[in-house]
């Protein structure tokens, strides 16, 4: 079933990608994309707990940083990462009966 998710590096998962409307897919087949999507899924937990560890690291160095220049970018990079963590999220809350809409990118 991963011919039918594409990983996406920003967040770091698979997302899906299909190609037909998800009603073209014959039932064995959308059993087994909403299988691999529960696999997909139930690591995105882990994933947001790893990118939350990375926040906080980036906000201890933002503690002691004097550099405003650098003070910038380490709150810039602790902004993408809150980004990516909502994101994270809203793919975590795609249930099973994920319409053709919420399938693709």
């Amino acid at each position: 079933m991963e011919q039918f998710f594409l990983f996406n590096s920003r967040l770091g998962i698979p997302l899906p990608d299909l190609t037909e409307n998800w009603e073209e897919y014959d039932l064995e087949t959308r059993h087994g994309i909403l299988l691999h999507w529960e696999k997909i899924r139930g690591s995105i937990p882990d994933r947001i707990a790893e990118l939350e560890k990375t926040i906080n690291l980036k906000q201890a160095q933002l503690n002691d940083e004097s550099n405003f220049i650098r003070s910038c970018e380490l709150n810039s990079e602790i902004s993408e990462l809150a980004s990516i963590i909502n994101d994270l999220w809203l793919w975590y809350r795609t249930q099973q009966d994920i319409s053709s809409e919420k399938m693709h990118r």
